[in-house]
């Protein structure tokens, strides 16, 4: 049977050719394609983040070496360098979803890992499958609580942790080892395999509870503070240079049984002690907890 070509309206632009066609839809799309593409990274921040990084690797190399000074002191300076990352990306307005998602990855080798393998190559290898297990814990724990912080991000009260900060429960750990190996306390690792392991265990757990832990993210740096502050600031790190071991993990250990303190507070005074609002369709709900 004959076919024949459909009559076109009168008046009616010509239809392009095929080829035209073609070209400017597959156009289109390797502009957007090359546009994703050649989107970059801020540097600043990012460098941060990898120098955290660092940190963590370095710290796991040298645990493997068994000089564990070098393991615990590079997780505290990785503890630093993931203070500042974040402020100067804000200071720069220099945000990514790329920069929070890569921070997340350092935080968990840096903070997750790093100190599960140092606090197991120190103490918790003579204990057998007692000992990897409480450093599984610890490691579990860094990464449930990481994901679990990313999730919560936007819900949560901004003046709160959700459970233990990572990098706080890195230093109860390594702190702890710090002051062991001191020259002026200088304890065998036998002889506190059994603190090891409740301290990697209580951190792993403390890590995903819902027990508030204070941020300090309200802290106004721009409002004029009295006198007597900045002199408690310059004799606190006066007592920080005498001895850092023996200063640094007793503040790490009071600032970890702070949230169970504030959580009991709560408790006994009959006000919500989770941290979470339990209806969105009331917005002022996180500022009265």
């Amino acid at each position: 049977m004959p076919t024949f070509p459909r009559r076109r309206p009168p008046g009616a632009a010509p239809k392009p050719p095929r080829f035209s066609r073609l070209k400017k839809r597959f156009g289109r799309r390797a502009d957007r394609v090359q546009g994703e593409r050649g989107r970059g990274i801020y540097l600043l921040p990012n460098a941060f983040t990898t120098g955290a990084l660092f940190c963590g690797f370095y710290a796991i190399v040298m645990a493997m070496n068994q000089r564990f000074e070098h393991a615990c002191w590079a997780v505290f300076i990785a503890m630093i360098l993931d203070g500042l990352d974040g402020r100067i990306a804000r200071l720069t307005n220099t945000q990514s979803e790329f920069g929070a998602q890569y921070d997340s990855l350092s935080d968990m080798v840096s903070f997750g890992a790093a100190p599960a393998l140092v606090i197991y190559e120190w103490s918790l290898r003579g204990l057998g499958k007692l000992g990897w297990i409480a450093a599984f814990i610890y490691c579990a724990g860094a990464a449930l609580r990481l994901a679990r912080f990313n999730t919560n991000i936007e819900v949560i009260d901004k003046r709160f942790f959700q459970g233990l900060p990572s990098p706080a429960a890195a230093a109860l750990v390594v702190g702890f080892i710090m002051m062991m190996t001191d020259p002026d306390i200088n304890v065998s690792s036998r002889q506190v395999d059994w603190v090891s392991w409740g301290i990697a265990v209580f951190a792993g757990l403390t890590m995903v509870s819902n027990v508030p832990f204070y941020s300090f993210k309200d802290v106004n740096f721009r409002k004029s503070v009295p006198f007597i502050v900045v002199f408690l600031i310059a004799l606190a790190l006066a007592l920080l240079a005498i001895d850092p071991p023996k200063v640094l993990w007793p503040i790490f250990v009071i600032y970890g049984l702070s949230g169970y303190a504030v959580f009991a507070w709560r408790a006994a005074k009959g006000k919500p002690v989770s941290i979470i609002p339990l209806d969105d369709d009331e917005p002022d709900e996180r500022l009265r907890r």
